[in-house]
């Protein structure tokens, strides 16, 4: 069953673009996030270096649920040290 949540209409394949400092917790930490929130479901992810090698970006595609997902990930992933940007 699809919902209406404003524009997006869940549950639908969303990506999130997480951007940070490239230490070696970064990804662990990001995963964490992802896992902690989506429980047993499925996600896949990329990583890409900056061209200095100093930021790293990750990009991860999951089906979202609910609007209220999307927020508690954008909210925990933002509030996170090594975490610069969401997209």
């Amino acid at each position: 069953m699809k919902i209406n949540n404003g524009l997006i209409k869940f549950p639908c394949p969303f990506p999130i673009k997480v951007m940070g400092i490239n230490a070696d917790a970064f990804t662990s930490a990001v995963l964490a996030i992802f896992r902690k929130h989506l429980q047993l479901e499925e996600f896949t992810y990329s990583s890409r270096l900056s061209s200095s090698g100093k930021y790293i970006s990750m990009t991860i595609t999951f089906t979202a649920k609910n609007r209220d997902q999307l927020n508690a990930i954008y909210e925990e992933l933002n509030s996170h040290e090594l975490v610069v940007m969401t997209l």
